[in-house]
């Protein structure tokens, strides 16, 4: 089965690389004033601290929202393509460290690719201030379930490598939705350990699943993105190439970090972000109402 995940989650990297690194490529200098530095910069850290659990989306579009180097518009696009390539890492990683049952785990990643290729073409097409309320409305859902588990609200999960029946059914569906939500910038790592916790499956075991399921779905969903041009190229790159060593290092030399302190300090970012995602929306109201109201006198 290993061989099997790892050709499919291989030859659909492969594809999606020759099409988003050619168009990034192509478009690379028309955003001369976003340095390589910072965009570099949180791709490492980012992807190092996914690695470990953490989640990659709502710290990338917190970095984004206060530099202001790329816009609301485009950041789902840049976060799904950026961050494809180091989640594949991730993904061939854990699926050889931690085992899951088949059938759970294939048809967990199934659900959540469908979820996102049906939700992208939808998301790449929407205005502005409906990505700004997703958005807003995606991370304070994050925010409230990582809250939760650091108050120990959740369950802490079980022994199980494997689901059936209803739980199975439950786990489907909730990765299908977790699928499409990825495509409005809301990353599926936090809740969809918190799915699974919920299950009483072992807390390794979201590893796998998580991560499988990412890179099953972003290189299909993320083309999709590129097609429409509704991402940064160079932002993307700057995730990629440096999101790769960030999970390599992590991996292999981290491997576990006492995170609690961190993801409260990631809880308080994830709401700040949320917050200005919707004061955001307000101030392109009030802007444009002096537009209108001239345009309804003439």
């Amino acid at each position: 089965m290993y061989l099997f995940l790892v050709s499919i989650i291989s030859l659909s990297a492969l594809i999606f690389a020759f099409y988003y690194l050619k168009d990034a490529y192509k478009h690379r200098k028309e955003y001369p004033n976003a340095s390589w530095v910072p965009l570099s910069g949180i791709g490492f850290v980012a992807n190092f601290f996914d690695t470990l659990g953490i989640g990659s989306f709502a710290t990338t579009t917190a970095f984004y929202k206060f530099t202001k180097l790329v816009d609301d518009r485009v950041i789902p696009g840049t976060l799904n393509t950026g961050l494809c390539m180091p989640v594949v890492a991730q993904s061939l990683l854990f699926l050889s460290a931690v085992q899951v049952e088949p059938v759970t785990l294939i048809s967990m990643m199934a659900s959540a690719t469908l979820g996102a290729v049906l939700g992208a073409g939808v998301v790449s097409k929407l205005p502005v201030n409906k990505i700004r309320l997703g958005l807003g409305s995606a991370l304070l859902l994050v925010a409230m379930g990582i809250l939760a588990g650091l108050l120990n609200l959740f369950p802490s999960g079980g022994d199980a490598f494997g689901l059936t029946g209803v739980k199975l059914i439950v786990a489907i569906a909730g990765n299908f939705i977790l699928g499409s939500l990825m495509t409005i910038g809301v990353g599926l790592y936090a809740p969809c350990m918190a799915l699974t916790y919920a299950l009483g499956m072992n807390p390794l075991a979201a590893f796998p699943i998580m991560t499988g399921s990412c890179a099953l779905l972003q290189p299909w969903a993320s083309l999709k993105f590129v097609k429409e041009k509704a991402y940064h190229p160079k932002a993307a790159f700057g995730l990629t190439a440096a999101g790769i060593f960030g999970v390599l290092i992590a991996f292999f030399i981290v491997k576990s970090l006492p995170l609690t302190i961190l993801k409260w300090v990631i809880v308080v970012v994830i709401v700040y972000t949320s917050v200005t995602m919707f004061r955001s929306i307000t101030k392109r109201k009030a802007a444009a109402a002096p537009i209108e109201t001239g345009r309804s006198g003439s």
